[in-house]
């Protein structure tokens, strides 16, 4: 990896429950995320996917500080920014930009697409002066592929794709080394993702910049991603190279995760057995003991429900060396159980 820009340690956000009307008394916590740890290098792009509700979302909005976190740290160059404020931390998010999920709703309606992109210059008015605002946001639209003369333009005028890149172009103003976009494609059309994601391939080559990319959607993730991170309820469960995820997945929710995804070729796919994963996801609130993804795990055992399994390389990977190694968090992630696969029972219990 290169050198860390981003560096997450024991990133934690709990939510707390609470009952009573006049004497509001805390019962419990919604814990969202619970641990999270993970490097961004400069240039380099970062894929955390996982289910809806897993925590991912909440993750990216605590990297651009719209969340503070409970516990846990988030360095960039080596500074906490979670004990920043003031001037230091709006110093700080001149650098690390975001990119929402939602186009349609993530640019103001009443404002043109010249103010929604130059808003930035009026929060940090060094990056631009006012006579060269006009000159540098129709730059930032024709960098995003759209018309510079766009810019007395409404967000209702364009189609979803077109907002989404005016939203890029948002994030590019300031010329941050970090953005975070938070599912950037997944309100779109399969035909226009792969616009963007191109567009976002080619912005980061020409820019240096380092993506965090969140997403539900493996297809898109490989694409885009040097090193992906998997997640769920709360916590990241297996990480690595995007080849290592992709061809030598060792934890039981990356395998069952990856046997969702369509394969264009019908013969492929006749082969492919399914991994049909029983129960719901348990509750943030109420979550089980040891390893998380054990209620709905074929592997789980007894030392499941009484150790947290390390995210970690497995021994039988340490031992064997090689240039799959790497992190997983299950105690058995090297045995071969068998799996219930579509048409063949019930799934877990």
């Amino acid at each position: 990896m290169a050198e860390p820009v981003l560096e997450v340690s024991g990133l934690v956000k709990h939510y707390p429950l609470t009952r009573g009307v006049v004497l509001r008394k805390q019962v419990g916590a919604v814990r969202a995320v619970d641990g999270v740890d993970f490097a961004l290098g400069r240039g380099e792009t970062l894929g955390i996917v996982g289910e809806s509700g897993c925590g991912k979302s909440t993750v990216a909005r605590m990297l651009v500080n719209l969340e503070r976190p409970t516990a846990g740290s988030i360095r960039y160059k080596g500074e906490d920014i979670t004990r920043l404020s003031g001037r230091a931390l709006k110093a700080v998010r001149r650098n690390i930009q975001m990119v929402f999920q939602d186009p349609y709703t993530s640019l103001n309606p009443r404002m043109t697409v010249g103010d929604i992109i130059g808003e930035p210059y009026d929060i940090h008015p060094e990056a631009a002066p006012k006579g060269d605002r006009r000159r540098r946001v129709q730059d930032l639209l024709d960098v995003v592929g759209l018309d510079p003369e766009y810019v007395n333009r409404y967000p209702h005028q364009f189609s979803g794709g077109q907002r989404q890149r005016i939203g890029i172009a948002r994030g590019l103003a300031l010329r941050p080394e970090v953005i975070v976009a938070d599912e950037p494609v997944s309100a779109l059309d399969v035909s226009v993702q792969a616009q963007v994601v191109n567009l976002m391939d080619r912005l980061q080559a020409e820019f240096g910049l380092a993506y965090v990319f969140i997403a539900h959607d493996l297809s898109v993730v490989r694409h885009i991603s040097d090193r992906v991170g998997v997640m769920y309820l709360g916590r990241i469960v297996e990480t690595g190279t995007d080849t290592e995820i992709y061809e030598h997945p060792t934890h039981p929710y990356t395998q069952a995760l990856l046997s969702a995804v369509p394969v264009p070729d019908p013969e492929a796919r006749g082969r492919r057995e399914r991994i049909i994963l029983g129960g719901d996801v348990p509750s943030p609130a109420d979550v089980p003991s040891g390893c998380r993804f054990r209620t709905r795990c074929w592997k789980a055992r007894e030392r499941c429900a009484r150790e947290v399994p390390a995210l970690a390389v497995p021994e039988w990977f340490r031992a064997a060396g090689g240039p799959v190694a790497h992190d997983s968090a299950c105690h058995f992630a090297e045995e071969k159980v068998l799996v219930p696969v579509e048409g063949h029972g019930d799934g877990p219990g």
